[in-house]
C-alpha cells in the first residue's frame, strides 16, 4: 500500500490484509524505528506481530492507532450491525504484551514510589476527530510533543505538582532514531488551533434531544392549543393550559411557560391540582426568594396562598385577589379551631340529665347521650335508634371494635361540643380513625381540616401523610404534599421523600386518596431531570408518570422523556423502544430519538433514512430540528446544507452555529469562526457558546477576550465547568485575571455599556462583584444586563441578592418592586415604588414607577399615562445617579416624546444621552 509522507517520517497503514500487515512489520524492522499508523481492525489482528517482531528485534517504534469503531467504508455502502467491531481497550494491550519482560510502555502521568516498578505501563488514550491529512499532521505533532514532555504541554499531577516518573526518576524519552521535532511538521498557529481537541469537542457535540413536546409546525400547534383552551368546558381549562405549558417548556423565553402555568393554576378546580400547580409556580420563581422567607410564607394572593390552595372550587376571578393571610385577624379567631356544623355547648347539668347509655371498653365505661352519638353517623343511628338490640340496652360492649377508651371519650365530648380545639393532635388522629371506621362523615371532615392546618414542616408532612393515606384523609394528604412540594428542590434530597414518590405502592395509595395525578409526577420528574437525569430515581418517577398518563399528549410526553433518560444512560435499546412508543402515540419529534438510538447502536444509514423520510413527508417549511437531526448522519456539503436549512427555519438552534464555527476553525479561519458564534451570542447568550468563543480567543492568543467571555459565562451560570465539565472557569481566571482598581472598573463599564457591549459590561460587573460580593448596586446592574441578554432566571437571582444585600429600606423596596413587576403583580410593585419615594426620593424609585405605568396602561388612557410617565422620568433625572442610568432614562424619555410627536424635545433627550 502506498504510504503518505509527513515531512521526514513515513507513516504506514496496518490493514486487515495479511500481506500488507507482514510487509509493514518487515519494513519497520529494516528501518530501525518509525511512526506507525494503525486502524483498530489491524491492531486487533496484528498484536502478535507487535509482540513477536517489534519487541524481539528491539525496535523503538511509536504506534498511533485510529479507532473508527467499525468498518467505515462498508457502512457507507450498506449499514448494519455486522459493521460494528467489538471495542477493545487497545491501550491495555500494552500491559498484556509487556508482562514485565520487555520495554513496552505507553506514556502517562504516573507517580511511582516503588523502586521495583521499572515501567509506567498504565495507559492513557484520548480521542481526536481526524478527517484531513492536515488535521492528522497537527495531531501527530501534538501527540509527539506530549510524549517528549515539552514544558508547555506537560500534564500536571494535582496540587503537589508531581512530575512524570519512571522507577522514581524522570520518565525517559525512548532512545534510537532521531525524535520527531515540532519544526519537522510545518504547522502554522491557526492550523495548530484547528487540531485542538477542546475546540473540536466543544463544537461537535451532537445536538441535544429536548425532553419536551415539539411539533413540525410550531405556529399551528400553538393555534390549536389556543382553540382548545377557548372551546373546552371551564373545568377542563386547567388541563388545557398545562398541555400548553409542555410546548413552551423548550421555548427560549421562560415567561411564556410561566404565563401558561399561572393560567393552569387560575382555572384549577380541586385542592390537589391547586397545591401542585401553586408549588410549581413557587419552584419556577425560587430565585426570587428573599432572605427571611420560608417555603410556607404567603405572597398575598390566592394563586399561591397555602391556605387558599386547600379550598376546592372553581373561581378563576378570585385567583389574583388578596388572600385571607393578608387580612387582619378577627379578635375571636382561633387558628386551629374547627367545628362540626353548628357548635352546641352543653352545661354540666344537661350532661348529667342526658347521659342515658354507656360504651364499655375493657374495664372502663364511657357515659354518653344516645341521640347525640346517633347523630354522628348513619351506622350509629341505626344501631342506637333502630331495630337493633343495642337500641334497647343501656350498656353496649365496644371492647372488640378496635376503639380505644381515649377515642371514645373524645367522640363523646365532640358529640356535645362540636369543637376540636380542646384536643391534642394524637387524640384527633384517633378521632379520624374512629370517624373512618363508623362512617362519621362530618367528624372525619372536621378532623381532616384540623390536622391539615397543623402540617408545617417536612418532618411533620412525612409522618402525617402516612396517617392521611391510611385513613384516606384528602385534606391532610393535600397539606402534607403542599409542604413537601413547596420545599422543592431541596426536599428531593431526602431519601424518605424519594422512596415515597418512586414507590408504586405509594402511588396506588395516593390514587385511593385522590392525589395521584399526571401533574404531580410531571413536576417531580421535571425537577429530577434537571438535577440528575441519569439516576434510577428519575427512571422510577417517569414510570409513575407513565402510569398516570391518560390523554394522548400525556402518553407522548411520558414515553418521550423516558427515551431521553435512557439515551443519557446509554441504554440505547430501551431508549429506542420508548421513543418508538412516543411516535406511535403521535409525537413526531420522538423520531429524532429513534434515529439517534439507531445511530448509537451502529445503524447510521438507517438513522439517515428515517430522518430523510420525515423531511420528505413534510415538505417545506418543515421544522428546523428535522434538518438539524439529519445533519448528524451526513458529511460534507450535505451536512452543511442541512445545517444552513436548520438555521434559516429556526435561528435559535445552537448546534448549527457551533458546528460551522468549529469547521471554520479547522480551516484556519478563526475570525470567521468567532463571527459565526457572535450570531447566536448576540440574541441568546448561553454558557456553552461563550465557552467556545473563549477557546477561539485563546487560539488567537487574545487572552483579554477569552477572560471576558469566561467572566460573562460565570455570570450566567456561576458553577459552570468548562472542557466537558472537568474544569471550573475560576481555575482559568485566577492565574490570568487582571486586577483592576474600582475606578478602572467603572471606566471600563462606562465604555462598554455606552457601546452596547452587554457581554463586556457583564464581565466587568462580574470582576467588580468578585471584589465586593455584598454590594447591592452591582447586583442590580448585573440583573439589568442579564435581562437584556434574555437570561430571566439568573437576572431574578441577582435581583434577589441585590435586595438581600441592601442596607437601606428605600433600596430594598425598589428591588422588591422589580421582582413583583416581573411576576406581573403590577399594583403591588407600584405600591412598593410609592413607599420607597415616601421614604426617600431616588432615581430608581421614580424610574420603577414610570416603567410600570408605561407598561400597564391601556390604549384608552395612553395620553394621560404619557404625561404622567414624562413627569416621573423628569423627577428621576433630578435625583442623583450615575450617567449610565441617566442615559437610559433620557433614552426612554426620548421614545415617549417621539410617540407624543414632540420631536424637538425627543432630539434634546437623545443628544443629552449621547453626551453622557
Amino acid at each position: 500500500m502506498e504510504a503518505k509522507k509527513i515531512d521526514l517520517y513515513t507513516v504506514r497503514l496496518i490493514d486487515s490484509s495479511k500481506r500488507v500487515r507482514l510487509l509493514g512489520m518487515h519494513r519497520l524492522t529494516e528501518r530501525g524505528g518509525e511512526l506507525l499508523l494503525a486502524l483498530e481492525m489491524g491492531v486487533s489482528r496484528s498484536q502478535h506481530r507487535i509482540s513477536l517482531t517489534l519487541l524481539r528485534c528491539g525496535q523503538n517504534s511509536r504506534i498511533f492507532m485510529i479507532n473508527n469503531e467499525g468498518h467505515t467504508i462498508e457502512v457507507e455502502i450498506h449499514d448494519g450491525p455486522y459493521n460494528v467491531i467489538k471495542n477493545w481497550n487497545y491501550a491495555g494491550l500494552v500491559d498484556a504484551i509487556h508482562n514485565d519482560e520487555g520495554k513496552c510502555w505507553t506514556k502517562k502521568p504516573f507517580a511511582c514510589n516503588s523502586p521495583n516498578r521499572h515501567f509506567s505501563i498504565s495507559p492513557v488514550t484520548f480521542p481526536v476527530d481526524i478527517k484531513r491529512w492536515q488535521s492528522l499532521s497537527s495531531t501527530l505533532g501534538d501527540v509527539t510533543r506530549r510524549l517528549q514532555g515539552t514544558p508547555n504541554l506537560r500534564p500536571q499531577l494535582g496540587a503537589q505538582n508531581q512530575h512524570l516518573q519512571h522507577g522514581g526518576e524522570a520518565f525517559p524519552a525512548p532512545t534510537g532514531p532521531p525524535e520527531v521535532q515540532l519544526h519537522h511538521i510545518k504547522i502554522d498557529p491557526e492550523q495548530r488551533a484547528a487540531a485542538c481537541p477542546i475546540a473540536a469537542f466543544a463544537g461537535r457535540d451532537i445536538a441535544v434531544i429536548e425532553p419536551c413536546l415539539k411539533s413540525i409546525d410550531f405556529v399551528e400547534t400553538l393555534a390549536a392549543a389556543y382553540r382548545h383552551v377557548e372551546s373546552c368546558p371551564p373545568f377542563e381549562k386547567s388541563g388545557a393550559y398545562l398541555k400548553q405549558c409542555t410546548f413552551f417548556m423548550g421555548f427560549p423565553d421562560p415567561k411564556m411557560f410561566r404565563r401558561s402555568l399561572r393560567s393552569a393554576r387560575q382555572h384549577a378546580v380541586d385542592a390537589h391540582t391547586k397545591v401542585v400547580l401553586s408549588s410549581w409556580l413557587r419552584f419556577e420563581r425560587r430565585e426570587d426568594e428573599l432572605i427571611g422567607t420560608s417555603s410556607m410564607d404567603c405572597c398575598g394572593r390566592n394563586i399561591e396562598c397555602p391556605r387558599a390552595n386547600l379550598v376546592a372550587g372553581y373561581n378563576p376571578e378570585m385567583a389574583y385577589a388578596s388572600c385571607m393571610c393578608s387580612r387582619p385577624p378577627m379578635e375571636d379567631d382561633e387558628e386551629y379551631d374547627v367545628t362540626m356544623g353548628n357548635a352546641e355547648f352543653s352545661t354540666s347539668e344537661e350532661y348529667d340529665i342526658h347521659n342515658d347509655m354507656s360504651f364499655c371498653i375493657g374495664d372502663e365505661e364511657v357515659r354518653c347521650t344516645r341521640f347525640k352519638i346517633a347523630a354522628l353517623s348513619r351506622p350509629f343511628k341505626a344501631m342506637l335508634c333502630g331495630d337493633f338490640r343495642e337500641s334497647r340496652r343501656e350498656k353496649i360492649n365496644f371492647s372488640h371494635n378496635g376503639v380505644s377508651v381515649n377515642a371514645m371519650k373524645a367522640a363523646e365530648i365532640l358529640s356535645r361540643t362540636r369543637r376540636l380545639a380542646a384536643f391534642d393532635p394524637s387524640t384527633v388522629l384517633e378521632l379520624l380513625s374512629f370517624a373512618n371506621r363508623f362512617c362519621c362523615v362530618e367528624m372525619k371532615s372536621a378532623c381532616d381540616s384540623y390536622l391539615a392546618a397543623l402540617v408545617a414542616t417536612l418532618e411533620d408532612a412525612m409522618i402525617l401523610i402516612e396517617y392521611g393515606l391510611e385513613e384516606t384523609a384528602y385534606l391532610l394528604v393535600a397539606a402534607c404534599l403542599q409542604v413537601i412540594l413547596r420545599e422543592l428542590p431541596w426536599s428531593m434530597q431526602s431519601p424518605n421523600v424519594m422512596r415515597f414518590f418512586c414507590s408504586p405502592e405509594a402511588r396506588e395509595k395516593l390514587a385511593a386518596a385522590g392525589h395521584s395525578s399526571f401533574t404531580l409526577y410531571y413536576l417531580l420528574s421535571h425537577i429530577l431531570m434537571e438535577n440528575d437525569v441519569r439516576s434510577n430515581m428519575t427512571v422510577m418517577l417517569l414510570e409513575r408518570l407513565m402510569e398516570c398518563a391518560e390523554d394522548p399528549w400525556q402518553k407522548q410526553l411520558a414515553y418521550h422523556q423516558l427515551g431521553v433518560v435512557m439515551m443519557e444512560r446509554e441504554e440505547y435499546k430501551d431508549a429506542q423502544h420508548w421513543f418508538e412508543a412516543a411516535v406511535e402515540a403521535g409525537h413526531l419529534y420522538s423520531l429524532t430519538g429513534v434515529a439517534r438510538a439507531k445511530y448509537k447502536r451502529g445503524h447510521k444509514y438507517s438513522a439517515f433514512k428515517l430522518m430523510n423520510s420525515l423531511i420528505s413527508d413534510h415538505p417545506p417549511p418543515a421544522a428546523g430540528w428535522t434538518y438539524q437531526e439529519r445533519s448528524v448522519y451526513c458529511v460534507g456539503h450535505e451536512k452543511m446544507a442541512d445545517l444552513e436549512a436548520a438555521t434559516s427555519l429556526d435561528p435559535t438552534l445552537l448546534y448549527p452555529y457551533k458546528y460551522r464555527s468549529v469547521m471554520m476553525l479547522e480551516e484556519g479561519n478563526i475570525g470567521a469562526a468567532i463571527s459565526e458564534i457572535n450570531k447566536i451570542v448576540g440574541f441568546m447568550a448561553s454558557p456553552d457558546c461563550l465557552e467556545l468563543r473563549a477557546w477561539f480567543a485563546i487560539a488567537l492568543e487574545d487572552y483579554d477576550a477569552a477572560l471576558r467571555d469566561i467572566r460573562a459565562m460565570l455570570s450566567l451560570e456561576p458553577n459552570y465547568k468548562m472542557f466537558h465539565r472537568r474544569l471550573h472557569g475560576d481555575q482559568l481566571l485566577e492565574p490570568h485575571a487582571q486586577q483592576w482598581s474600582q475606578p478602572d472598573c467603572w471606566m471600563q463599564l462606562y465604555e462598554r455599556w455606552s457601546s452596547v457591549d452587554d457581554i463586556g459590561s457583564l464581565a466587568v460587573v462580574h470582576h467588580m462583584v468578585e471584589k465586593d460580593p455584598g454590594k447591592s448596586l452591582l447586583r442590580f446592574r448585573q440583573s439589568l444586563l442579564l435581562l437584556r441578554l434574555n437570561c430571566q432566571k439568573t437576572a431574578m437571582h441577582c435581583l434577589r441578592l441585590a435586595r438581600n444585600y441592601s442596607d437601606f429600606e428605600h433600596e430594598r423596596l425598589v428591588y422588591e418592586g422589580w421582582i413583583l413587576y416581573d411576576n406581573r403583580h403590577c399594583d403591588e410593585a407600584l405600591a412598593k415604588a410609592e413607599e420607597s419615594i415616601s421614604i426617600r426620593r431616588s432615581f430608581e424609585a421614580y424610574f420603577l414607577k414610570a416603567y410600570i405605568l408605561s407598561d400597564s396602561t391601556s390604549d384608552s388612557d395612553l395620553d394621560t399615562s404619557a404625561s404622567c410617565v414624562i413627569q416621573l422620568l423628569e423627577e428621576a433625572l433630578r435625583c442623583p445617579s450615575d450617567g449610565l442610568r441617566k442615559g437610559q432614562a433620557l433614552n426612554n424619555l426620548g421614545s415617549i416624546y417621539v410617540d407624543s410627536e414632540k420631536l424637538d424635545k425627543a432630539a434634546d433627550c437623545y443628544t443629552n444621552a449621547l453626551n453622557i
